[in-house]
This record gives structure tokens, sequence and C-alpha cells, in this order.
């Protein structure tokens, strides 16, 4: 009987093991590379912006993890998508207005706690990487300025990205690679400073002229494939929408998770 358990588990671990390699494989094949927004892997029983979240991307193999970056009233850096605490959270009150200490105290309806931002990339360490999208209102130095050395200290900041703000773009610019339209990304060619790598093109519509555009100026460029822009304003479907920055060139794509089913 021993014997047998112990061949079961063998069995076991090399089947995992081979359909790890199989994922993988695949995933080369197929030649893209997939940013999980909103957190992580996110579903009804799975919160934005969680650990688990983010052990999900993780153990399915995406490149990258869009992490949502707020300020405390008393300056530190969380993440957390909303201004306020209301929805998961019930609490109506602006991040703006509570303290660190005060938003520990909140739990989630799922039972998740507001996590640091240093709490998150620390995790995303060896495993990950990052985009940051950066909802901190106004000019703060300071937190900004944190950001970077938190990306520096957890190896993170070489292949991160930045859907910025615009009063963060001028100090952003030539730390981090920061998300641009197609109009900014011929503006910023003409900038003394100008180098592709301090920008990518992103959008959730990208003609071929634009994509070829944007190559030739060695710029990355990422589609974004978001539930709430089909809720909101989008006519054609997201599959459609994927279809279509699959046949103009583009291999990166920021998107909620229930979308992956089609890469």
């Amino acid at each position: 009987m021993r014997g047998s358990l112990i061949f079961l588990f063998v069995l076991l671990n090399l089947l995992c093991y081979q359909l790890s390699a199989l994922s993988q494989t695949l995933k080369n094949e197929n030649n893209f590379e997939l940013i999980a927004h909103r957190g992580g892997v996110v579903n009804k029983q799975i919160p934005e912006n969680s650990l688990k979240a983010l052990n999900e991307a993780i153990n399915r193999g995406y490149y990258m993890v869009e992490v949502d970056v707020r300020l405390t009233k008393d300056g530190v850096l969380i993440t957390h998508h909303d201004k306020d605490f209301k929805r998961y959270y019930g609490e109506d009150r602006l991040v703006t207005a509570m303290t660190w200490e005060e938003i520990q105290g909140l739990t989630g309806d799922l039972g998740q706690k507001v996590l640091k931002l240093e709490t998150v990339l620390a995790h995303c360490e060896g495993k990950i990487q990052v985009m940051i999208d950066n909802k901190i209102q106004g000019f703060e130095k300071e937190a900004f300025d944190e950001i970077i050395n938190l990306l520096d200290r957890y190896g993170l900041r070489g292949e991160a990205l930045m859907i910025g703000t615009e009063a963060s773009t001028e100090y952003f610019t030539g730390k981090i690679n920061l998300s641009c339209s197609i109009d900014q990304l011929k503006e910023n060619v003409k900038r003394k400073d100008f180098n592709p790598n301090n920008y990518y093109l992103f959008s959730s519509a990208i003609p071929s002229a634009e994509f070829n555009w944007a190559k030739e100026h060695s710029f990355m460029v990422v589609g974004a494939v978001n539930t709430w822009v089909y809720a909101h304003k989008k006519k054609e479907t997201p599959e459609e929408t994927i279809e279509k920055l699959k046949q103009v060139g583009v291999t990166f794509f920021q998107i909620d998770s229930i979308y992956e089913t089609f890469f």
C-alpha cells in the first residue's frame, strides 16, 4: 500500500511538471506577453490587488502584473484602485483622508486586507514584472521618489511600465517607461532628450499605421483589453478587439484575466 502511494505521488509530480512545461511551450509558441490588470487574476473568489490574485498571475505565467498605487493621508503607498474604500470594504472614505493605521483595520468582503506597495513589490521580486498605475493626485515628489526606490530595491525597474498622470510625467520621464497615446509619442520624438525606452504606446485601438510608426521609432506597443471599457462604451466584443490587435502585430497585452482564453 505504501509503495503504491509513493508511486502515485511521483506520478502526480511528473504530470504537474509536464503540464507546466506544456504551458510554457504554448506561451512561447504564441509569443504573447500578458499583463494582469487589477493586480492579478481576479474573479468572484479572488479580489483585485490581493496577494491571492498576484499569486494566481504568477502561477499562470503572466509576464507582468498591473498594480494600482495610491497615497494615504500619512504618506504611505498602498495598492488600491478606487479613490475610496466603499467597494469591497464598505467604507465610504477617501484613501487620502485615512491613515495607514486606520486602513489596516479594514477587511474586505472576501477577507482581504489593503496592501502596502512594498509588500506587493517584494512579492513580485524574481517572479513577475510590474506595471504601475499611478493614481496619486497632484505632484508628490517624496512618494514618487519612494516608488522608484522600491522598484530598484526589488530589482523591478528595468522592465517596469507606468500609466502616469499629467502632474507626474516630467518627474518620471527617463526614470520609467511611460504610457502614451500615438499623439503624445509624436510630440515626444521632438524632445531633445528623446529616448524610445522612456515611452510605450498603450491603447485598446491601434491601427496598423500607428503600430508600424511606433515600431519604426522603437517604441514598445501594449494593447489594453479591460472589462470596464466594454461595459461602458465599446461596441465590439473583447474577442474582436484582441483579434484586431493581434493582426496588426501587437504581442504585449494588458488584460482582465477573463480574457486569457483568447491567447
